[in-house]
């Protein structure tokens, strides 16, 4: 009896610790790939990244590889960053505006609302 709660036990265990142990993986991942990224643009990034869909370029490589030769050595290059999209040209035009105006509080959330959606 002892055994079988010492194995359920170490079952759980693994089952619980291997998501994690992916995360810090991925995390490490991500990180890399955002090199050269700063401020809101890494966080876009991370947050991207970190999502469940996003594949990392190394995991790519890996499965782009034949499983009987060995991939050649690719020098890593820092991602480059991506233009702002016009969501965030539209925010910045938006916050601009609006401090322009002197907006604050409630006035500033509701202009910032009118103009993102128009």
């Amino acid at each position: 009896m002892k055994k079988m709660i010492a194995l359920v036990c170490l079952g759980l265990a693994f089952t619980v610790s291997a998501p994690a142990v992916a995360a810090g993986e991925k995390m490490k991942g991500c990180s890399k790939e955002a090199t050269g990224m700063k401020g809101d643009e890494r966080k876009i990034f991370m947050k991207k990244c970190l999502s469940r869909d996003y594949v990392l370029k190394s995991d790519m490589a890996e499965d782009a590889a034949a499983p009987d030769m060995e991939a050649p050595a690719v020098p890593a290059t820092p991602a480059t960053p991506a233009a702002p999209s016009a969501q965030q040209d539209k925010m910045k035009a938006c916050n601009a505006e609006a401090g322009a105006k002197e907006l604050k509080g409630a006035d500033r959330k509701t202009f910032m609302s009118t103009c993102l959606k128009g």
